[in-house]
């Protein structure tokens, strides 16, 4: 049994090890082009029009790439410890995502490459018949090669068709379409034909980009011309013009003075078309898995 333990053990460290070696050679910048500096010591100037490297599954272009080796630290023995900067039209693509800035500071150690001075990006949809460009803006963007996950932070701004997003942090999974907003998030979808603007708040927002539905939970408030709603989580499909709210929810009408009030155990039902409510005397179970990041439980 002890040798059978031992066996096992060893081989979870061994594929441990292999993947965190994989994790370093992702993370290997390769800048093309001749550059100019110290070739041991560093640092190293590349120019051109325009510069191109390559990171994992990242794809950069600028006018200009500056690779350093930490302090005290030769350049040709600091592979995986390097850090990069990209300055002048810099441009990062990954599949579906191209972000672009004034400066990219890539470092090897953390497989972060943080993008800033006014960067933004576009996500296109798989199928771009069906589906809206995700737009994005903000104070700074990073992008982490060892997943397909950004992050962007200060004054983000994300629109989706005509849902329009606003807080201080956005996680975004490309791989899932899934938008995290936290920070004072907000989340506003225009109006339309006969449809007034709705506008839901609350402590976190999370989106599906492609499917067009939300899950906002901690305080949500809905505002849509004349109606508030309040409760502790809701969930909205834009495509079905439909809002669940759930937890103390409860609709108030400012201009006919009605309200409704779910049951305990229920929940209330907002047709955004309509501008309708009504009581549901059954539980509403959120899908709250369809919202997970990767890593969550």
């Amino acid at each position: 049994m002890k040798t059978t333990k031992r066996a096992a053990l060893l081989a979870a460290l061994a594929a441990t090890t292999v993947l965190a070696q994989t994790a370093a050679e992702n993370r290997i910048i390769n800048i093309q082009g001749a550059p100019r500096g110290d070739l041991r010591n560093g640092p190293l100037t590349f120019s051109g029009s325009p510069v191109k490297a390559t990171v994992s599954t990242l794809q950069i272009q600028a006018a200009q790439a500056t690779l350093a080796a930490p302090a005290g630290t030769p350049l040709t023995n600091a592979k995986g410890k390097r850090t990069a900067t990209f300055s002048g039209n810099v441009q990062v693509t990954r599949g579906r995502l191209t972000a672009r800035g004034g400066q990219l500071a890539y470092s090897e150690a953390t497989g972060q490459g943080v993008l800033s001075a006014n960067p933004t990006a576009t996500f296109i949809p798989e199928d771009k018949s069906s589906g809206d460009t995700v737009t994005i803006s903000a104070a700074q963007m990073s992008l982490d090669v060892d997943n397909n996950i950004s992050t962007s932070t200060g004054n983000v701004r994300l629109t989706n068709g005509s849902q329009t997003g606003q807080a201080e942090r956005l996680v975004f999974d490309e791989d899932k379409e899934l938008a995290q907003l936290t920070g004072t998030p907000s989340l506003t979808r225009a109006a339309k034909s006969n449809q007034k603007e709705l506008t839901i708040t609350g402590q976190e927002v999370r989106a599906l980009t492609d499917a067009k539905t939300l899950y906002v939970r901690g305080g949500v408030r809905l505002v849509q011309g004349t109606l508030t709603t309040t409760g502790d989580a809701v969930y909205y499909d834009d495509k079905k013009n439909v809002a669940y709210v759930v937890g103390h929810a409860v609709s108030v009408d400012s201009k006919t003075k009605v309200t409704v009030r779910a049951p305990a155990s229920g929940a209330l039902e907002q047709r955004t078309d309509l501008a309708r409510v009504r009581a549901l005397n059954t539980p509403y179970k959120i899908p709250t898995e369809q919202f997970r990041l990767p890593g969550e439980k």
